[in-house]
């Protein structure tokens, strides 16, 4: 088993897996005596020492924000597959096993692949300090390095500037996603602090997106921009993405596209389209233009992205509630999810009026009264969990504390099991919405759960 740390991005994950890799994985993140340090020396060296694979990859995707990263980057990833495009992903953390993190050309890392470049990264860096995020990123280059594909997405860890990831010279495009409060303890306890962090990814002379912001963030992302001489796409002036009539419709200086909605549910969701849409278009045009309208719309109506607001429809979880009852689950872990999630629950309550029910758990490092916050008036219960198996996690009866100071009622619960007991006894068989939520890692231990 590998150890369990108490950074949402850069730490070890206990999974249930009985691979070989485990075990490295477990040496891995014994290197360094802290379990963050943010830092670009020790990436550096150890590219330097392996022949430098990150100058081997395909184009790279960049991208950076604190939410909408993943989906961004899934919206990317399956309007590119659908064209018949080789896509590289690179993503943290995983949910259920570490292999997800290193998508290459098309599929999760194979375990014996996973093992030959951990195996390489580990001999080559022969026990110098260097965090566990660090090193099994570099293995990533290297497996990234050693397959052909035609783009690489690749997605920031924590904050941007020192980010592991932030090793491309030259990416193709450099997208931020919309920046809020998160990782304050490293990244700095303001939103503007934190956009200058994101920004350290945008390279000079290189192609940006920029997601909505904040207009103080806006103007740190446009200083930034003017200073290394980019010319940046923002959401909103640059291109503009709405749904009308059951459709999305997507709008730059190029023209005008109808496309399906996407298959990720939320209003927010349109939002991440639309910037994924923005950099196809930023793409060098031999890129871009092989993906057209007909992938583009099939990419929309076939994306995945597990744990974000994802309903869950079948498994042994789901096989314990009452008929016409509906599960869902999300991994949002900071106040702008919260708001996001909150929103996307009020339209579905609109919609069907099915009263919403939630269990929530969540590292004690989050702001959990600024993530329960919107949900005042639209929950009709809420039960706190302790993340099992999770050092990091916030104990059951201090998220209760944190729902009374968002204005909320709680109860803490045994487990995951108690929990969904306790709902669908004061539910008393009327359909309801169940959403399970406040954690990735909460989110894959229900994923492992429920098959």
């Amino acid at each position: 088993m590998t150890a369990s740390f108490d950074n949402d991005m850069n730490r070890p994950k206990t999974n249930d897996t009985s691979n070989f890799s485990d075990a490295i994985l477990d040496r891995l993140g014994k290197l360094h005596p802290k379990l963050i340090d943010l830092s670009l020396d020790r990436v550096h060296r150890l590219l330097a020492a392996l022949g430098h694979p990150e100058k081997q990859v395909p184009p790279v995707v960049h991208i950076a924000g604190t939410n909408g990263k993943g989906s961004t980057l899934s919206y990317l990833r399956s309007m590119a597959e659908a064209a018949g495009l080789k896509v590289h992903a690179y993503i943290s953390p995983h949910l259920v096993r570490f292999h997800e993190r290193i998508y290459v050309a098309g599929q999760d890392i194979s375990e014996p692949d996973l093992v030959t470049v951990l195996e390489e990264c580990e001999r080559v860096n022969d026990g110098a300090p260097i965090t566990y995020f660090e090193i099994t990123t570099v293995a990533a280059f290297l497996a990234f390095s050693r397959t052909p594909a035609d783009l690489l997405l690749l997605e920031v860890g924590l904050g941007g500037r020192l980010d592991t990831t932030n090793v491309i010279d030259a990416p193709a495009v450099s997208v931020i996603t919309p920046i809020g409060l998160d990782h304050q303890q490293f990244l700095g306890d303001t939103v503007d602090l934190i956009a200058g962090e994101k920004a350290g990814i945008l390279k000079a002379n290189c192609p940006a997106v920029i997601g909505p912001q904040e207009d103080s963030v806006r103007e740190v992302l446009e200083r930034t921009c003017d200073r290394l001489g980019v010319t940046p796409l923002f959401a909103g002036q640059d291109f503009q993405v709405y749904e009308e009539h059951g459709r999305l419709v997507y709008q730059d200086d190029f023209g005008l596209q109808d496309l399906p909605l996407p298959r990720l549910t939320g209003r927010h969701q349109i939002d991440n389209a639309g910037t994924a849409l923005a950099v196809l278009a930023a793409l060098p045009t031999e890129l871009s233009e092989r993906i057209d309208d007909d992938a583009r719309a099939k990419g929309l109506r076939t994306v995945q992205w597990p744990a974000r607001l994802q309903r869950l429809k079948t498994g042994p979880l789901f096989d314990l509630l009452p008929e016409g009852t509906e599960l869902w689950l999300d991994g949002g872990h900071n106040p702008a999810a919260g708001t996001a999630l909150a929103q996307s629950l009020a339209e579905m309550n609109d919609r069907d009026g099915k009263p919403l029910h939630m269990i929530m758990g969540m590292l004690e490092t989050k702001d959990a009264a600024g993530y329960l916050r919107p949900f005042d008036g639209l929950v009709r219960s809420l039960r706190t969990l302790t993340i099992p198996e999770e050092p990091g996690s916030a104990s059951a009866q201090s998220l209760v504390d944190a729902a009374v100071r968002a204005g909320l009622t709680a109860q803490a619960a045994a487990n995951l099991a108690h929990a969904l007991q306790d709902i669908t006894a004061i539910t008393a068989g009327t359909p309801a919405r169940i959403l399970i939520c406040g954690s990735l890692y909460l989110a894959g231990q229900v994923l492992r759960e429920n098959g």
